[in-house]
């Protein structure tokens, strides 16, 4: 009796009906999860019974179902915060995971460092990208983020640039004395350097013009600090001389003295280049850079020395690459590693595993994962979270919609009722 079949008909739609007012609800519940994306109900229909067989048309449906429930992947807002590991995706992708159950992915990221150093999600999973090596080369091997706690070496001084103006006006100077240094120079000035052992020392470099644009230089440190030198007293680490043109650039350079000879430990001839410029016969240049000879008096503009004491991690910093950057106590700053972004083919047909975290399915297709902002994959905002999608007064108008719908497939199964009832009286 086709009145029957309307009862299990008004059941498809409860039904269906029913689980959209789940999946309803739970966007409602996670309105305020970080990177959540809402999802949608899609129905279709159930067609039992054709009335010709296989002519067109003369089709009785016998209800609804649930074809789907898919993500509404759609950007959500990015919003600041204060907090140095917090990161947000701006575009497709997904955060890269590691833990106790395989690979897994998510758009929260609100991370933090856990006690091993490693970055780390709400549920401990770590997550995962490129290390950078010592010469600040990344290295294309995925694996979780860590900074490391020890110190990092020293850098000893290999060269010491120094950019000044010597006056050309100067008169040709008395013989330069070591024991009496500050007396018998006509310009003086001290640059830092740092020996093997990551020691810093004070370097004074004194300069006498010996004849017309020719001019040499002593660099002295305390002799206390060198092997051989006595303390209170002055000794020679380094020497040359520096010629000019006609025209005050720097020609040449020559360094004559080399006796880097630091105690402690430090090795013993450290070599260092006293660099004043760029020099037109020594470095083939166009003296464009450096040391002057000028009628001004003689000053000092910069200088600048490559070497570094040793350093532990003061600071770590993710910038909009990505990279996270450490800064030490001695100055120094390195990048250790950048995020990776796991792109897919069909980001809808991710499994959904709970915690804000996803993996990978044979719909979804193989994540293609890779740095930041290259190859389709979204862009990294620091100190950012990402907002959820959901939209709550939508929400609220689906839900009196699929309200409506229940009530309305409830009311065929009371009719039906009523009409069996009739159905049963036909015996009195």
């Amino acid at each position: 009796m086709g009145v029957l079949s309307s009862l299990t008909t008004g059941v498809t739609g409860l039904r269906a009906q029913g689980e959209a007012l789940s999946v309803i609800a739970d966007n409602i519940a996670n309105a305020g999860n970080t990177g959540f994306k809402a999802s949608r109900v899609e129905f279709q229909d159930i067609v039992a019974k054709n009335l010709k067989g296989i002519q067109g048309g003369n089709q009785i449906g016998r209800g609804v179902k649930i074809g789907a429930v898919n993500p509404i992947l759609v950007q959500g807002d990015i919003e600041n915060t204060e907090k140095v590991t917090d990161l947000a995706i701006s575009g497709d992708g997904y955060f890269v995971l590691s833990g106790s159950d395989g690979q897994t992915y998510t758009r929260d990221g609100s991370f933090h460092f856990d006690k091993d150093g490693h970055l780390v999600t709400n549920d401990n999973q770590q997550v995962m990208g490129f290390s950078y090596d010592e010469s600040g080369r990344l290295i294309n091997n995925l694996e979780p983020i860590k900074f490391p706690k020890t110190l990092i070496p020293a850098k000893p001084t290999e060269k010491i640039e120094v950019a000044l103006n010597l006056d050309s006006r100067a008169d040709i100077g008395i013989p330069f004395d070591p024991a009496n240094p500050h007396d018998t120079s006509q310009f003086s000035t001290s640059v830092e350097m740092y020996d093997s052992q990551g020691n810093k020392h004070l370097v004074n470099l004194f300069f006498n013009k010996t004849a017309d644009r020719t001019w040499e230089y002593h660099g002295m440190v305390d002799g206390k600090e060198v092997t051989g030198g006595e303390e209170g007293k002055f000794s020679e680490v380094v020497a040359g001389k520096v010629t000019f043109n006609v025209d005050g650039v720097l020609d040449t350079e020559e360094q004559t003295v080399s006796a880097f000879n630091f105690k402690g430990g430090a090795l013993q001839g450290q070599q260092i280049k006293i660099d004043f410029g760029d020099s037109l016969t020594t470095d083939g240049g166009k003296g464009l850079s450096g040391t002057k000879q000028y009628g001004k008096e003689s000053d000092v503009f910069s200088w600048n020395q490559d070497g570094s004491a040793a350093g532990t991690i003061t600071s770590l910093s993710f910038d909009d690459e990505g990279t996270l950057t450490a800064l030490y106590s001695n100055g120094a700053a390195r990048d250790l590693h950048k995020v990776s972004i796991a792109r897919f083919e069909n980001p809808e047909g991710l499994f959904k595993a709970g915690n804000n975290r996803f993996k990978g399915s044979r719909n979804s297709g193989t994540a293609a994962i890779g740095v930041p902002n290259a190859n389709g994959r979204g862009k990294i905002y620091a100190k950012s979270l990402e907002r959820s999608t959901v939209d709550l007064a939508n929400e609220f108008v689906g839900m009196i919609q699929q309200q409506r719908g229940f009530q309305a497939n409830a009311k065929t199964i009371t009719t039906t009722d009523e009409l069996l009832s009739e159905v049963i009286n036909l015996r009195r």
